[in-house]
């Protein structure tokens, strides 16, 4: 199986000092020695520079890129880049709010891509929420 990671859960993984950190190393160690691979696409990785940087948990934008490549890079599950070539006529009939916007477009570009969304947030129908 393989995810795209929504900015929460890549957030979570990459830095110690979140709340969720346990939780999503609980998950990542259980992928391991699977075929699981792992996405990100270019309103992922922008996310997690913002809220890295918001959270207090990067000083900068250079020092968020540098924790998120550092991430993918030495990952013993493999990142892959998303191509994202999908508009906004793509979002899920549920999208009726602001707040579901973004939520809509990944899980239409995870099973774009043959992908799940693994997400922390309970709210975001047929996405698979990080035990």
């Amino acid at each position: 199986m393989s995810w795209l990671l929504d900015v929460n859960a890549l957030v979570a993984l990459a830095h110690q000092g979140h709340a969720d950190h346990p939780r999503l190393m609980r998950w990542f160690a259980s992928l391991a020695g699977s075929d699981a691979r792992l996405g990100t696409c270019a309103i992922t990785e922008i996310g997690f520079v913002r809220v890295s940087i918001q959270a207090g948990l990067e000083r900068d934008a250079a020092g968020a890129v540098e924790t998120l490549e550092g991430l993918k890079e030495s990952s013993r599950i493999p990142f892959v880049l998303l191509a994202d070539a999908l508009g906004a006529s793509r979002l899920p009939a549920w999208v009726s709010g602001p707040k579901q916007v973004t939520d809509g477009h990944l899980l239409e570009l995870a099973g774009e891509h043959a992908m799940r969304l693994a997400t922390l947030d309970k709210g975001i129908p047929r996405a698979d929420l990080i035990p």
